[in-house]
């Protein structure tokens, strides 16, 4: 099996085990988080709404009547649970199965692309953001909520479970300034901590461009 295949099937097999806790496991640890990121949405609607990574569907109660979203998720097992989330909010919503490395999606098709605990995730998150750069916009944004090393922090732990931990589940050792200097188009606007001490970040990304 081709080694993109292979990521794709592990990080698939994984999430369906984890699907019936995922919940109970993440949402009490990461809802105010998740509140806080997505209070742009609130301030300033915007027409046209990517949630990549939707998982299970923890953000769906957080988001503000109003835009179109569109939810994207690998695991079909996730997406069975926030499909049951999303009957009972009435927003105007599609769930759809696929991979954030090749968003299926036009070019210039959203305004914001929500980016929730999935960067650290894949082994490729520098070409999440690539495709999150071409499905934006101009002055679109992306909004993200994930774990990541600072340049130069050595975090020595960190980086040797990473490894064993990304089979399973998530990464511990992404650097964001390193992926984000992998791509062209978007420029950071914001960066604050958001938990564990800033090991967990809030960063809004703008589509720059022509």
């Amino acid at each position: 099996m081709p080694p993109e295949r292979e990521s794709r099937a592990t990080l698939r097999y994984s999430y369906t085990l984890l699907a019936p806790v995922y919940d109970a496991l993440v949402a009490p640890f990461t809802e105010r988080a998740r509140r806080d990121s997505l209070r742009r949405l609130h301030e300033e609607p915007p027409a046209e709404v990517l949630l990549v990574g939707i998982g299970s569907g923890l953000d769906l109660p957080l988001l503000p009547q109003g835009p179109r979203y569109t939810g994207l998720d690998l695991t079909p097992a996730m997406l069975a649970r926030a499909r049951r989330k999303a009957s009972n909010l009435g927003l105007d919503i599609r769930l759809e199965a696929g991979d954030a490395r090749r968003l299926p999606y036009g070019d210039a098709t959203f305004d914001t692309v929500v980016l929730h605990l999935i960067l650290a995730i894949t082994p490729h998150p520098e070409r999440i953001l690539a495709e999150t750069a071409r499905v934006l916009r101009r002055g679109g944004r992306a909004l993200i909520l994930d774990k990541f090393l600072r340049p130069g922090q050595k975090a020595p732990l960190r980086r040797l479970v990473s490894p064993l931990l990304g089979l399973l589940a998530t990464r511990t050792d992404v650097v964001f300034e390193e992926t984000l200097a992998q791509v062209s188009g978007l420029e950071a606007v914001s960066d604050r901590p958001a938990l564990a001490g800033g090991w967990f970040r809030h960063i809004e990304l703008r589509k720059s461009g022509l």
